[in-house]
């Protein structure tokens, strides 16, 4: 009886600690797909650095506990997270973007992480309530594929969230899935801010012509289809990629490309929901 009472406790104390952070951050938004492969972590990873370069304080919350990759993608592999007295330190990306990834806690990068469902739910209780976020505008959730345990529960622990941007790419596959997500959050009465098309056309380096490669379109006729926004097209780049692997966000590495502008855009849309 008395460890049951323990654990109450315990759980009532992590519950306030997570409603006085997220009280600290302006707006809490939920980036995510129902597949993988459809680049949503470099999306997260772009919106958030264009939103610091607008000068905003900016965190991101890589909540793909099995798959972490924003740690790599930030340049912040083989760092640890540390802690003190007061909670979690987040690792500094530059001067207002700060992130979380759960590759900076375990043990080798090539380690699974075998964990059930409650574990998990645990983990992201701990990232919300006891890391030291302080005071953001935005907080960037990575939310891994699906509609499983993660994002469910990250929206039942964030009921003030802004709201979810789905990320698809342009076939009918993907549109399948995207559609599972737009459901998803409705049924569980989450705003949906639009989508994002994702891999929406590849410019030959050599003739300049446009080559789609997995369609165009089909995120923009899912986001008519459900009178949702719009967000934008992000076409296919191979500097993304490049970025990436470098530990180098794409939109700060090639600020003045076509692909850094079409994020840039999505960013001011996102923006003026916001007002």
């Amino acid at each position: 009886m008395e460890n049951l009472k323990n654990s109450t406790t315990e759980k009532s104390s992590l519950d306030d600690k997570i409603k006085q952070n997220m009280s600290k951050i302006k707006h809490k938004i939920l980036v995510l797909s129902n597949k993988g492969g459809v680049g949503k972590s470099a999306i997260a990873i772009n919106l958030a650095c264009s939103l610091s370069e607008k000068d905003f304080k900016v965190g991101i919350l890589d909540a793909d506990l099995h798959g972490p990759s924003v740690a790599k993608m930030l340049g912040l592999e083989g760092e640890r997270l540390t802690g003190n007295a007061e909670g979690i330190i987040p690792m500094n990306v530059f001067h207002n973007l700060i992130a979380v990834s759960m590759a900076s806690l375990i043990e080798g990068f090539d380690m699974p992480l075998i964990w059930r469902g409650p574990l998990k739910a645990m983990a992201l209780k701990q990232f919300l309530g006891e890391v030291q976020w302080g005071n953001l505008d935005y907080l960037i959730i990575d939310s891994p594929p699906g509609t499983g345990d993660e994002p469910l529960s990250i929206c039942q622990l964030i009921p003030e969230l802004e709201g979810g941007i789905i990320v698809t790419t342009p076939q009918d596959l993907a549109l399948l899935d995207s559609r599972r997500c737009i459901n998803f959050l409705k049924n569980i009465k989450i705003p949906i801010l639009g989508i994002i098309e994702n891999m929406s056309g590849l410019k030959c380096p050599h003739c300049g012509k446009e080559i789609n490669l997995f369609k165009t379109g089909g995120g923009e006729k899912a986001a008519k289809e459900f009178n949702l926004p719009f967000l934008g097209k992000i076409p296919i780049d191979a500097n993304i990629v490049n970025s990436s692997d470098e530990g180098i966000p794409f939109v700060l590495q090639f600020k003045d490309s076509e692909t850094a502008q079409a994020f840039h855009k999505v960013v001011e849309l996102i923006l003026q929901q916001m007002k």
